[in-house]
């Protein structure tokens, strides 16, 4: 064995155990449905906002942006700067309503509460949709796109392992995805929420560490500077012009970014009302009245993180150019590749089990709603309606094993990057249900008709778009801008085929009632 593996593999040992134990204690807490989906409601402020970052931020912020930093200078930033904005939009805007709506909204079949548990069970309350269209396009957008998501997580998995301890993509998977699996099939919601509580903290030390440690190798942020201006000017550009070639371990010149590319980046941010992982936070905290500290700890968490990974790509520019005679081949290593050249094994084992807690803490979310939406949104939904609380919980914990299974061999047989994977999930989920849930819980006209088309355009656009460019327009323009332009169009015509019942406006005035005054309205005390 290599000495300098010994610390890292003692680490991981150590981090995925804490994890199991952490499950092991949830267990107990786990005895329906609605605590293995939502944990019963009842997350407070603290764990809901890190856990929401850590469902968030997976190896992307570790690895993909600091990668693409490293490749391509500060023009990648608009990203950063559009997640950011979207993110805390999603917390003003979305937020409070979707957790006080997808509880109160009524159960168009029963006539009381719904305590949805998922989007497309709260789309099908919200607009009584008798026809059941929209719960069962829902579920298939949510399940569809999860395949790519969780993909992307055992893709960076692969990655880590293959750095850190040479191992070939199979094992790498088969050992991220078996402890994935076991705890989130173990603990459910609460045991996911609280691991990622405490993934989130790792992530964060992890991206403040480094740089630090960096900047004073190199003597200062001075000689990070010039370090990064010898590679090219262009590089502190917000404009770009530079791209980063493998080969040569150079800089080339580019094209500027134009309009269309910053479009993009901000575009990004637009996704976060419809990440269904991400949302299911929202609607576990506690009170609608815990959403603005949740909100405040998770936007600052999440602008101080992505800054960080954004330095990560700029000293990793010096630090290589300075110290490391080869060529890095694969930009999205380089937060790997300080780690190991500048800690001794054991810090090293502990910044590197950070990045696998960053893919773990999104890969367990994103496992868990898919699951939900299997057997919720179509087993309980279409097959059998009467089944116990306590099947369902069983049924999801095997939807789990499955969803995680289809990923892997996604992540293995498949030829896109982290990148990649992110953002064709991220626009799927951003214009499939951002456009519809925002006008959901912001518009008391809308049908169930408008919902239909919003959704299927969004997703569809998502889905085509890509092709479509390639072929006809040539405009490179991310998916999430069309899809969602397209989405909202889509919604505004197709509204008038359907209709508004009494019902549907006394839910929605009964949300809007509890969202300002943080008390349920008289005529739902009662149910």
């Amino acid at each position: 064995m290599n000495p300098d593996s010994l610390g890292p593999m003692v680490t991981f040992a150590i981090y995925l155990g804490l994890m199991v134990v952490m499950a092991l204690y949830f267990y107990r807490r786990t005895n329906s449905q609605s605590d293995f989906v939502l944990g019963d409601r009842r997350l407070g402020s603290f764990v809901t906002a890190l856990s929401a970052n850590a469902s968030d931020f997976s190896g992307w912020l570790l690895l993909g942006l600091p990668g693409a930093v490293y490749a391509s200078g500060l023009g990648e930033a608009w990203i950063a700067v559009g997640l950011a904005s979207g993110f805390l939009g999603s917390w003003i805007l979305l937020a409070p309503r979707l957790r006080v709506y997808t509880q109160r909204v009524t159960d168009h079949l029963t006539g009381g509460q719904s305590n949805s548990l998922t989007i497309p069970a709260f789309l099908e309350n919200r607009f009584s949709d008798r026809t059941r269209l929209l719960r069962a396009v829902s579920t298939a957008i949510v399940i569809v796109f999860y395949f790519f998501y969780v993909a992307s997580g055992m893709t960076a998995m692969v990655s880590l392992f293959d750095h850190t301890f040479g191992l070939s993509p199979e094992p790498a998977v088969l050992i991220g995805v078996g402890i994935i699996v076991l705890y989130t099939v173990i603990g459910g919601f609460l045991a996911v929420s609280v691991t990622d509580t405490v993934q989130a903290m790792m992530m964060w030390i992890a991206l403040l560490a480094v740089p630090i440690f960096a900047i004073g190798a190199l003597g200062g942020i001075g000689e990070v500077a010039d370090g990064v201006s010898a590679n090219g000017e262009q590089l502190v550009s917000a404009f770009g012009g530079l791209t980063y070639d493998v080969d040569t371990g150079s800089w080339l010149p580019t094209e500027t970014l134009g309009l269309i590319v910053i479009i993009s980046g901000l575009a990004w941010g637009f996704g976060y009302f419809g990440q269904p992982h991400i949302l299911a936070r929202y609607m576990g905290i506690r009170s609608v009245k815990d959403i603005p500290l949740a909100a405040t700890i998770s936007v600052t968490w999440a602008v101080t993180a992505m800054a960080l990974a954004v330095t990560i790509g700029f000293v990793g520019v010096a630090y290589v150019d300075a110290d490391i005679e080869t060529p890095l081949d694969d930009p999205e290593q380089i937060f790997l590749v300080l780690i190991n050249a500048l800690m001794n094994p054991w810090v090293a084992g502990f910044l590197l089990a950070a990045i696998l807690a960053a893919v773990m803490s999104t890969a367990d979310s994103q496992l868990l709603v898919a699951s939900s939406a299997i057997t919720e949104d179509v087993y309980r939904a279409f097959v059998n309606k009467n089944a116990s609380p306590r099947l369902l919980m069983w049924l999801s914990r095997a939807a789990v094993v499955v969803v995680a299974v289809v990923a892997a061999l996604v992540a293995l047989y498949g030829d896109r990057s982290v990148m990649g994977l992110v953002g064709y999930a991220w626009a799927g989920f951003g214009a499939g249900f951002g456009p519809v849930l925002l006008m959901a819980v912001f518009w008391k006209r809308m049908t169930w008709a408008g919902a239909l088309a919003g959704m299927v355009a969004g997703a569809g656009t998502a889905v085509l778009w890509d092709v479509l460019d390639e072929t006809y327009f040539g405009t490179d323009l991310y998916a999430m801008v069309p899809a969602v332009a397209l989405g909202f169009v889509c919604i505004f015509v197709f509204n008038p085929l359907g209709r508004v019942t009494e019902q549907m406006e006394r839910d929605f005035e009964n949300m809007e009632h509890e969202v300002v005054t943080g008390e349920p309205s008289v005529d739902r005390k009662s149910t």
